[in-house]
Parts: C-alpha cells; sequence; structure tokens
C-alpha cells in the first residue's frame, strides 16, 4: 500500500465523537431577551416610526403648495384689448373684447386666417369660475358649412335671449353646447363645456362689447 492511500480512523471503544458547542445535548442555543432589552428595542422601533412620519407630515404641506404654485404658474397672462386691436385692420371689424365678471381667465386670443374653409375669424378662449372652457368664434364671412362644423354637427334644441339678442341653441349629447348670434355685422358661435349660467354670462357680454 503506497503513503498515498487512505486509511479510515480507528474508533476507540467507549470513546465519543465531539458535540458542537451550544448545549451540553448538542442543539443550538436560543438567544433571549430580557424584559428590559425587549422593551428597549420595542422603543427604538416605536422612535423610528414616529420620525418617520414627522418627516412625512414635514414634507406635505410643501409638496401641495409647490403643486398650487405651479398650476397658477401655467395660467398664461393674455392682453385680449392688444390682441383685437392688432387684428383689427385685416378682420374688417372689431374683434370682440369682452367684459366678463371675476373668474374668468383667458386662455388665449388670436385671428386665425388661412384655413381650409376659407372663414377667417377671432377666437378667444376662457377658463369659467367653475374650471370649465368657454370659447368665442367670431366672423364677419360666416355661411351654413361653418356654423355646422364649430357647433360639431348639434342639433338645434332651443333658443336664449341675452342683452337683446336671440341665440340659437345647439345641443346633444357628448358633444359641447353651443350658442349662435348676429351680432352687428358679424356672427358669433359661442362654445364649450360651460354651464348655461356661464354661457348666458359670456353670450351677454359679447353683446354689450359690440354695442
Amino acid at each position: 500500500m503506497s503513503s498515498t492511500d487512505h486509511v479510515p480512523e480507528a474508533h476507540v471503544p467507549g470513546t465519543q465523537s465531539p458535540t458542537p458547542a451550544g448545549s451540553p445535548d448538542g442543539t443550538a442555543v436560543k438567544p433571549v431577551l430580557t424584559p428590559a432589552a425587549a422593551k428597549r428595542a420595542n422603543a427604538s422601533v416605536i422612535g423610528m416610526i414616529m420620525a418617520l412620519l414627522v418627516s412625512v407630515l414635514a414634507i406635505v404641506p410643501v409638496v401641495l403648495l409647490n403643486a398650487s404654485q405651479k398650476a397658477d404658474t401655467f395660467r398664461p397672462e393674455v392682453d385680449v384689448a392688444a390682441i383685437s386691436a392688432n387684428a383689427k385692420p385685416v378682420a374688417g371689424f372689431t374683434p370682440v373684447v369682452p367684459k366678463l365678471p371675476s373668474g374668468y381667465s383667458p386662455n388665449y386670443a388670436r385671428w386665425v386666417s388661412g384655413t381650409s374653409d376659407g372663414v377667417s375669424h377671432w377666437d378667444i378662449g376662457y377658463l369659467t369660475p367653475s374650471q370649465q372652457f368657454v370659447s368665442i368664434v367670431q366672423t364677419a364671412s360666416a355661411n351654413p358649412t361653418w356654423i355646422t362644423t364649430q357647433v360639431k354637427k348639434a342639433p338645434k334644441t332651443g333658443t336664449r335671449t341675452e342683452a337683446g339678442v336671440e341665440w340659437t341653441l345647439y345641443d346633444k349629447p357628448g358633444v359641447e353646447k353651443s350658442l349662435v348670434a348676429s351680432v352687428g355685422t358679424t356672427t358669433v358661435v359661442v362654445s364649450g363645456s360651460g354651464g348655461f349660467d356661464e354661457f348666458d354670462a359670456v353670450a351677454g357680454a359679447v353683446v354689450n362689447a359690440s354695442r
């Protein structure tokens, strides 16, 4: 037999193999916390949770404030009167500048020309007090096809009188309602998602501003 062959260890009767460190019978020892240590551990966890809650409560008002400031930041400053004055020479009429009650905010004002339908027009958009949208479109060259397009093919459902002018109401479910009237030498279309009280306010302001 060579020196590299494995020789099993001889077992001497009456002796025992070594037992693992731990309890006398070889089982692992489980650590046990004393009541005082357990109380300190629980106190530490509760303290961490309370600190986290305080941090979250401190951050929430800041986040809400920033969100409010950003919402206000995105509202453009639109000088409707100045844009109307610039558009007047090409419009052939004075584009209306309605004086609306507090709470109405202009989103845009523009003169639109070169359209495929050939109808150039004055276009203003307002955010209403109820956070809805209402637009005013005014032209001196309206035709039935153009009006049908502006009211999104909604049918006539009635009339409303504002500031002494009769407006035709176009309305159907799922489509923005519209009021259409002849104001001076122009045709005006008021459309949007606002309530009837807001439509009435806008329509009346348009008539009064055109006198």
